[in-house]
């Protein structure tokens, strides 16, 4: 995958233009504070990560109880904040909530705009970004994000089980043995 191209010194109002022109299939935007972030669409690794990450996930929330709404890459955005982001895949773990409380990135290309001053001004809770090979978790406080070691919003979730099922080869078999865990 290529790196993203970078365009600087945008108002919004040019920004939600550019965003027009480009609106097409294989073409990621993003933008924070002046600065436009265009990629390609993710390759093969990165869609088979963000799935396991995903399947982990729901099956966690799902076995436990929770009462979630899978909210995918849905696009969010605040002209007042001057940011437009799309998470790989979020959730809603609340009721009648605008944004989602947890945010997940797959970074397998460096580069780009800051991932978690974007979900700051955006008000995201929680963000878990995974990267050469390895899963960040960050909380949101009033200062900005601090990196954690569990996440907050699922205390019960066994970090340790969560990487080894997430880095095992086999999906099936990835699955099959984090249930079994948490069972």
């Amino acid at each position: 995958m290529t790196e993203p191209i970078l365009v600087d010194r945008l108002t919004w109002r040019e920004f939600k233009s550019v965003e027009r022109l480009l609106d097409r299939p294989g073409i990621r935007l993003a933008f924070l504070s002046g600065v436009l972030e265009i990629r390609k669409m993710p390759g093969r690794q990165h869609e088979i990560i963000k799935k396991r990450i995903a399947a982990l996930i729901e099956t966690y929330l799902e076995m436990k109880g929770f009462d979630f709404t899978p909210t995918g890459s849905m696009t969010l955005e605040s002209e007042a904040e001057s940011v437009k982001r799309e998470a790989d895949e979020s959730y809603e773990l609340y009721r009648d909530r605008d944004r989602p409380d947890l945010a997940v990135e797959v970074v397998v290309t460096s580069g780009g705009i800051d991932k978690l001053e974007a979900y700051k001004r955006l008000q995201i809770p929680e963000v878990w970004i995974w990267q050469t090979g390895e899963l960040a978790l960050f909380a949101l406080t009033d200062s900005g994000y601090e990196s954690i070691d569990n996440s907050r919003l699922l205390p019960g979730l066994d970090m340790e089980l969560f990487d080894r099922c997430l880095n095992l080869e086999n999906h099936a078999i990835a699955l099959r043995e984090f249930r079994q865990a948490i069972a």
